[in-house]
């Protein structure tokens, strides 16, 4: 049960419902999308093959009990729903950070499934696997990164059709292509129900820092 990790570290989780959160982070390997706005880029390729036993001695070394599984993404790995399981199982509260192009079913649903709605201006929008909609749980999330007003209506049309997900939706802009003013104030004229989720990391470290 070897699964190919790119990093390991601790820091503040950055997006989500969970932001300001202290974090244990297993980032994997590999990616099956090429976002055009993509920070991870690295994680491509880059990652050396860990045993689950050998993760969770490192996670358990830094001492805290919030984790999130991402990538790249981490399901191309089959493996990745049995590290979930092994973490749960072990007193962790887990986080999935997934791009939506793959099953999130396969998923324990105790874990908190993050799953990421490409918009049209990410140049992936074609590979979202909508039927994850129907599978969301009541503390699941959907993630949509904004980079565009069509990416914006993409986005809302998208969400009037999951009522069940309403309260953990966030809506982020682009770091660094969008004015976050421009995007709260598109989400306050709607009245939408979603939560403005700013990259808290980048906003704290910069936007090349890795590993923090």
């Amino acid at each position: 049960m070897a699964i190919k990790v790119n990093e390991i570290f601790h820091s503040i989780q950055g997006e989500s419902s969970w932001s300001g959160q202290p974090c244990v982070f297993i980032r994997l390997t590999g990616c099956n999308l090429r976002c055009a706005y993509c920070d991870t880029s690295y994680a491509y390729e880059q990652g050396a093959l860990m045993e689950i036993p050998e993760i969770l001695e490192r996670v358990g070394e830094l001492r805290c009990s919030l984790v999130e599984v991402t990538g790249g993404e981490p399901l191309l790995q089959a493996d990745t729903p049995r590290l979930i399981v092994r973490l749960l199982n072990a007193g962790h509260t887990v986080l999935l950070e997934t791009n939506g192009s793959l099953d999130i079913g396969v998923v324990d649903r105790r874990c908190v499934r993050i799953v990421d709605i490409k918009c049209p201006s990410s140049g992936m929008s074609g590979q979202n696997d909508l039927r994850n909609l129907e599978k969301l749980g009541a503390h699941d999330e959907l993630k949509f990164v904004i980079g565009t007003r069509e990416d914006y209506e993409f986005a809302r049309r998208i969400i009037s059709s999951v009522p069940a997900a309403r309260g953990r939706i966030n809506f982020s802009p682009v770091f660094g292509a969008v004015d976050p003013r421009l995007l709260a104030g598109w989400i306050l004229e709607d009245r939408l129900p979603v939560r403005l989720n700013l990259q808290l990391h980048k906003i704290i470290w910069g936007p090349e820092a890795t590993g923090v």
